[in-house]
């Protein structure tokens, strides 16, 4: 599955690359390839998108329902099956489905692994000619090669950890305010999410320093990506609440 979809998004960055080929504006320090990697992950990014804002909505909808899971479990805990009754209808008035967010996530992981395999080994799954991916410019900014590791560690790896960090940080902002009213079991969630929130990007600051560039690259364009795309979802849940 992953060589099957690895194929199918390495043809799209080179399909991407040969576009850009022919537009004449690489320089000495941006090279094709380093557009074709922010081209196509913002267009990964948006073929994911619907995908991406069904996953928001589910996880929202989960904290605005967790005061009320607390009080039916509260309230039946002595009665298991009234218990599960009582969720379930609840469940259903709000038009939520507790798998939802698992079940999306599962057909999310697939094409980002193999996409995360396409920038790893790009000569196989994109720029498969014999000799074409070495005979390329691969610069970017201060790298000369994004096939090789940023060997700055304030370059790629750390955007690629401070960018995590922020994207961890705004996706927890609208759970802050709901946790108010949020029972032990999801403060105690809360509580493991903001220590990822701060172990994440130490991991990938220190697995990045090993990455290719142009793996980093594509992470930091996907997270910055999602960070704005974050922004505007909060913005807009804000807005419906004060209509509201």
């Amino acid at each position: 599955m992953t060589a099957f979809l690895g194929n199918i998004l390495g043809s799209l960055l080179k399909s991407v690359y040969d576009m850009l080929s022919s537009t004449g504006l690489e320089t000495e320090h941006f090279s094709y390839y380093a557009m074709a990697i922010i081209i196509t992950t913002i267009i990964f990014k948006f073929v994911l998108l619907p995908v991406n804002l069904s996953q928001t909505q589910s996880s929202k909808k989960m904290t605005e329902l967790q005061p009320l899971m607390q009080d039916i479990q509260t309230k039946y805990k002595n009665d298991p099956q009234t218990q599960q009754r009582k969720l379930q209808e609840l469940y259903k008035e709000h038009n939520y489905k507790p798998t939802g967010g698992c079940l999306i996530l599962l057909i999310q992981m697939p094409i980002i692994i193999a996409f995360f395999s396409v920038f790893r080994e790009p000569a196989k799954y994109a720029f498969t000619e014999p000799g074409m991916y070495e005979a390329m410019n691969k610069s970017f900014l201060w790298m000369n090669d994004l096939g090789n590791p940023d060997p700055f560690m304030w370059g790629l790896p750390l955007i690629a950890a401070l960018t995590t960090y922020l994207q961890s940080k705004i996706m927890m902002n609208p759970q802050k305010q709901a946790g108010t009213k949020a029972n032990a079991q999801a403060q105690q969630a809360q509580s493991m999410q903001k220590s990822m929130m701060y172990f994440l990007p130490v991991m990938i600051f220190f697995s990045a320093r090993s990455f290719a560039g142009g793996l980093a690259l594509y992470w930091v364009i996907s997270n910055l990506f999602s960070i704005v795309q974050q922004l505007i979802s909060n913005r807009s849940s804000g807005k419906v609440k004060e209509e509201k």
